[in-house]
């Protein structure tokens, strides 16, 4: 019998990627559970520093510093005595980076040229070069009559790898849009330096963090293969709306397979927690991650 349209080719074979492809190499990386003193820049920077040293001393690739390590988050002094970037605080953290040879991602408070301050994060090379300015987006109510909403997402490359930022309660579900977006744009780790806050009556019994951050973390871990890393403060809050909680470390770092490391949950926790992170392969681009998400069940026209 003779064939029908011999003229038409066999549609071609796309090969099918493999879900979870080796990974590339190791980020050591330090996640640094700083004592943040609302309004006291001046030692903060200090402890941020003795931090970044210690990491270099362990080797790390890379350390993750808390958001507003500064002034601390929400304190009302930023209003009134926050610096530019490049400027005074930042200065310190690439003079320290330079002098240990070593990446820091870290958050400080920015005054802009138009007066308005941010709640910024810096990706900070080895040489002391600022590769990446974050403004955070997903701003609490109460931290909105402080700061700015951001309106820029940035991936920078690196010897490390590609590398996104963005700020606490932007890895919240009602904010994960802004993971979503970063490991579109191809981050293999998405750095968040923050400043998780709970009630002064709440202990690590209480560990409320396993649906607040482990969650949204694995969500993108597990969808887009990337590594998700957060970085918190340690303290009582003295000054605004928060005055009187803490926050209490519980640093993360998660990837496709749960959670890699975790800091002490404790408003005491002053610590820097070493960690050992795979860098993924991200083998998919643009529509092919839509094709990778349907594979994997996700939906669209539903949120997560």
């Amino acid at each position: 019998m003779a064939t029908l349209f011999p003229f038409r080719k066999p549609a071609p074979v796309t090969p099918k990627l493999p879900e979870v492809p080796p990974p590339l190499g190791t980020l050591r990386v330090g996640l640094g559970q700083l004592l943040v003193e609302g309004g006291e820049p001046a030692r903060n920077l200090a402890r941020a520093v003795e931090q970044i040293a210690q990491a270099a001393a362990q080797k790390c690739d890379l350390v993750l510093l808390p958001e507003t390590l500064d002034f601390a988050w929400t304190h009302p002094s930023a209003l009134y005595e926050a610096q530019p970037i490049p400027g005074l605080f930042s200065d310190q953290l690439c003079q320290a980076a330079a002098a240990h040879g070593i990446y820091v991602c870290a958050g400080l408070t920015e005054r802009a040229a138009d007066g308005r301050n941010y709640n910024a994060a810096l990706l900070i090379d080895p040489k002391g070069n600022i590769l990446l300015k974050y403004h955070k987006i997903n701003l609490l109510s109460v931290e909105q009559p402080f700061y700015a909403v951001g309106q820029t997402l940035n991936v920078v490359d690196t010897p490390l790898g590609k590398i996104g930022v963005n700020i606490c309660a932007d890895n919240y579900l009602d904010g994960l849009s802004i993971g979503h977006t970063l490991a579109r744009m191809g981050a293999e780790f998405i750095l968040a330096p923050s400043s998780w806050t709970v009630d002064y009556s709440i202990t690590e019994e209480h560990d409320p963090y396993e649906e607040k951050w482990v969650r949204p973390f694995s969500i993108l871990a597990k969808l887009y293969n990337v590594v998700v890393v957060g970085t918190t403060s340690v303290g009582y809050i003295v000054g605004g709306p928060y005055e009187g909680k803490k926050s209490i470390g519980c640093s993360l770092a998660v990837d496709i397979n749960g959670v890699q490391a975790q800091g002490a949950f404790n408003e005491f926790a002053g610590q820097l927690v070493v960690a050992n992170l795979s860098r993924p392969q991200r083998l998919e681009r643009g529509t092919d991650i839509s094709a990778m998400l349907h594979r994997k069940g996700y939906r669209f026209d539903q949120l997560p």
